[in-house]
């Protein structure tokens, strides 16, 4: 199981090092409290865009890994020795040290999420552990390097690269290599650190703009806020509000999405910070700003092509005129030109992602990846016609306020008062541009569709840096120009909003009790005993359906987080996400494990595992149909190697 210990050291490494390493060079770029409160953010970007070719080309280890973290730090340091421009230096503005502290525990409710929580002898799991099976990702690049194999599916003949935005689970990755933790646990310390970074990103926004320390404050307090569906429920009495509405997708606030998707949550912070350098361009267009706005947007993409990639790509689209229109007339071609190598750059450090991520889109088949489909509010009450006219103003005037009750209409409110009241300057660009990206991420959420998965990731995602930007103008405005109907508005969601905000807090820290925790607290030895046949390089092969209780949907997730080992094929559902498989292939696919392991094989099943799949290890356990009618046994491609006192068969293929 995950140690508590190891979680925590692997948090603290992090946090250390890319932000000492992002203040070294923020501080040569922004503000002394942007740079504090961006430094977390601005070095992991840096560090991470960087390291990923260097790391491809010269091999992932614990050597490189760790050699290349010292060079870096000593760079660092050097940078630290330098004098920073006059005019970052000035003004006395600065995050209250406290408040790091404060945004400390708050980060811990995330993290705790993906902690196992002992309840006697068995182990319960947060709702959220279904998205972190992703830790296998974590895994498979410790023990077998770059450029990431595929954990999820093998076919022999068939390329086994990983096409994912896997630049956040690289950086867990690099922490795993360097304390030689497990994937799990450097899972859970990157949570941490991406919750925490994202919150000092903001304090330092909301400081710089309202001028005053006290909206470091306000940001983690607006943070906590949860959605209103809780309240509503409660209200009317009901666990849906079916068929009037259509079920919630899980947009939320910040919180659920730290818990969910820290990956996706740190490509947002890339994106915010993005925009910060481009208002840096106006100022003083140069190579340096040119570097790192590249970085940071590479950063952005290679951890979530939603948010770094179509939200991002929209609003700075929107935002470009808007900087070119700030920045000095003589000035305009050398911005033109800095945000060209920008540009280029980006380019060039993507094209492997771009290239693998498009290959999948055309295995997988099924035309566009992404169509226009506004986001559906109301149900079956309404008659068709009506109801895609109701779900148009539906969207913006109840989703939005319940998904984001604390800084939904606050933030409109705050981002109209602000680029109202506040004199020209780096400030109010700064405003525009966010408003640009919260309008961008907003509208993505509304109007596009990403089709690859069973849900709709694009607008679950696209919210997200909309909702760090609200959080940032609310806390700003209402220290610097407070007004009445803000104050109001955004303390009223809150509070509302803070049944929900308990249940999260609840569900995250106790976990679910299942009925399968007893068999998932003892599936470390299991697959203890597995890896004893499994050499790193093999696929092994288990139920996909084993323990699909222990998470809200089946997800294989003792072998995702206990395994250590490639999977011929985990489950549909990370297929869906990790294999470049047209539908109906990954379907008949997944009934032909199903079907195995339910001891329902057909001729021809089993040897499918071992010459089509490169099933090295087959485990077979008592909660599988095949313990009893087990089609191993007599398979002329297996051999049995271990069975342990009634509690699995390991059986292992015939060479």
């Amino acid at each position: 199981m995950a140690s508590p210990v190891n979680a925590a050291l692997c948090a603290l490494i992090a946090t250390a090092f890319w932000t000492f390493l992002g203040y070294a060079i923020g501080r040569h770029l922004f503000p002394r409290v942007l740079a504090i409160g961006a430094a977390a953010v601005i070095g992991w970007a840096a560090h991470t865009a960087v390291t990923l070719p260097i790391f491809t080309l010269i091999g992932f280890s614990q050597t490189t890994v760790v050699a290349t973290g010292l060079i870096c730090l000593l760079a660092a340091g050097f940078s630290l020795t330098r004098p920073a421009p006059l005019s970052e230096t000035e003004g006395d503005l600065a995050i209250p040290a406290w408040m790091f502290a404060a945004a400390a525990v708050l980060a811990l409710v995330p993290a705790v999420a993906i902690l196992p929580k002992f309840a006697g002898d068995a182990v319960q799991l947060a709702d959220p552990i279904f998205d972190h099976a992703k830790a296998a990702l974590i895994d498979a690049m410790t023990r077998l390097g770059l450029p990431p194999v595929n954990p999820v599916f093998g076919q022999i003949g068939a390329p086994d690269r990983l096409a994912y935005y896997y630049l956040w689970h690289f950086s867990a990755a690099e922490v795993a290599l360097t304390l030689g933790v497990s994937g799990w646990e450097a899972d859970i310390g990157g949570t941490w650190f991406t919750a925490f970074a994202s919150l000092c990103l903001m304090m330092g926004l909301a400081v710089w703009l309202g001028k005053r320390p006290v909206a470091a404050i306000l940001v983690v307090v607006l943070a906590t806020a949860a959605s209103l569906w809780t309240t509503l429920y409660w209200i009317f009495q009901t666990d849906d509000f079916k068929p009037v509405l259509l079920d919630p997708i899980g947009m939320a606030g910040w919180l659920f999405q730290a818990s969910w998707v820290p990956q996706h949550l740190m490509s947002a912070s890339c994106v915010v910070a993005a925009m910060l350098l481009l208002t840096r361009f106006a100022r003083r267009p140069n190579l340096t700003l040119s570097l790192m706005l590249a970085l940071v947007v590479v950063a952005g993409f290679e951890s979530s092509t939603f948010v770094g990639g179509v939200t991002f790509a929209i609003a700075g689209l929107v935002a470009a005129p808007i900087v070119f229109t700030a920045t000095a007339p003589g000035q305009r071609l050398r911005l033109a030109g800095a945000l060209a190598v920008a540009a280029l750059l980006v380019i060039c450090l993507i094209a492997p992602f771009l290239r693998d991520q498009f290959a999948t889109v055309a295995a997988r088949g099924g035309g566009s990846p992404l169509v226009i489909s506004y986001y559906a509010v109301f149900g079956e009450r309404f008659p068709n016609w009506l109801r895609r006219i109701m779900d148009i103003p539906g969207y913006w005037l109840i989703i939005l306020p319940v998904e984001l009750p604390a800084v939904y209409v606050a933030g409109l409110l705050a981002l109209a008062t602000a680029l109202r009241s506040m004199k020209p300057g780096p400030e109010k660009l700064t405003i525009m541009l966010f408003a640009c990206l919260a309008g961008t991420g907003l509208s993505v959420s509304w109007l596009l569709v990403s089709t690859l998965g069973q849900n709709n990731d694009l607008g679950l995602r696209a919210i997200i840096p909309a909702a760090v930007v609200l959080i940032v103008v609310v806390a700003a405005v209402l220290t610097s120009m407070p007004r009445r109907a803000i104050l109001v508005a955004a303390f009223a969601g809150l509070a509302l909003s803070l049944p929900d905000t308990a249940t999260t807090i609840h569900d995250n820290v106790v976990g679910m009790a299942r009925a399968d925790g007893k068999i998932f607290a003892q599936a470390p030895e299991l697959w203890a005993a597995v890896r004893r046949y499994a050499a790193p390089g093999f696929r092994v092969a288990n139920n996909p359906l084993f323990l699909e209780d222990v998470t809200p949907w089946p997800a294989n997730i003792s072998w995702a987080l206990l395994a250590n080992r490639s999977s011929c094929f985990a489950n549909d559902d990370l297929a869906l996400a990790y294999a470049p498989l047209p539908r109906e292939r990954r379907e008949t696919i997944n009934a032909q494990f199903v079907r195995v392991f339910a001891g329902e094989a057909i001729p021809g099943d089993v040897s499918d595992m071992a010459a089509k799949y490169d099933c090295e290890v087959v485990v077979v356990v008592p909660q599988d149909g095949a313990w009893e009618k087990d089609p191993f046994a007599a398979s002329p491609d297996y051999r049995l190697a271990e069975n342990r006192d009634d509690r699995w068969r390991i059986y292992v293929r015939r060479r």
